[in-house]
């Protein structure tokens, strides 16, 4: 693998776990077994190791958001292969990342506001004009303010101060928060569908449990 995606790799990984702020520079190096010498002939400096962490995970995620599209025959169904999805990466994810990223490392916490507010919001309100053509979200919704509403909804569980770590899990928590917000929106032909997919899901949590 080329050095430079080393780099990201481990950067992003070591990020996920304790945060940006408590990772140094020093840390990277040390974990990759270069030199610090080496690791800046890549990145100038943390700003810019960071940005470039973001700009990946970015794209990683509107992937993944396109491929939770294709695999989903409706738009509960899409919601749901979101909410795996999302599941899965914040039982990985310290709490204080993006915390630390608005604080500390901005020009890359404004690329993400660009990604939540631009791409993220335009996949929501397309999810919710396909719920309402199928009827399985209700006619009468508007579709400007859910939409918007759902967006800075996504951002509550990182609110240490409301949601302290040490109480709260990150992956539950946001799971919550998206399975209230599509009842929410929800006919009476989607809370049946909500109520399939939610089944399959135990089943398939309880299946992976057993394994273990």
């Amino acid at each position: 693998m080329d050095p430079k995606d080393r780099i990201l790799l481990k950067a992003e990984e070591l990020f996920m776990q304790f945060g940006i702020r408590s990772v140094s520079m020093d840390d990277i190096a040390n974990n990759l077994g270069m030199s610090k010498k080496t690791l800046y002939q890549y990145f100038a400096d943390k700003d810019e190791l960071v940005e470039a962490v973001v700009d990946g995970h970015i794209n990683g995620i509107q992937d993944d958001c396109l491929d939770c599209r294709k695999e989903a025959s409706n738009a509960i169904h899409e919601i749901f292969n979101t909410m795996e999805r999302i599941m899965e990466e914040f039982s990985n994810m310290n709490p204080m990342l993006l915390y630390d990223l608005e604080k500390f490392h901005h020009k890359a916490y404004q690329r993400f506001r660009d990604h939540k507010d631009k791409f993220l919001l335009q996949v929501i309100i397309e999810n919710i004009e396909w719920g309402i053509k199928d009827d399985l979200y209700r006619s009468d919704i508007n579709i400007d303010v859910m939409s918007k509403y759902r967006i800075e909804s996504m951002m509550i569980p990182f609110n240490v101060t409301v949601f302290s770590p040490g109480k709260y899990n990150l992956a539950e928590t946001s799971g919550l928060i998206i399975e209230n917000f599509i009842y929410g929106l929800a006919t009476i032909k989607g809370h049946k569908l909500i109520q399939k997919y939610n089944e399959q899901r135990q089943k398939n949590l309880s299946y992976e449990e057993s394994k273990k």
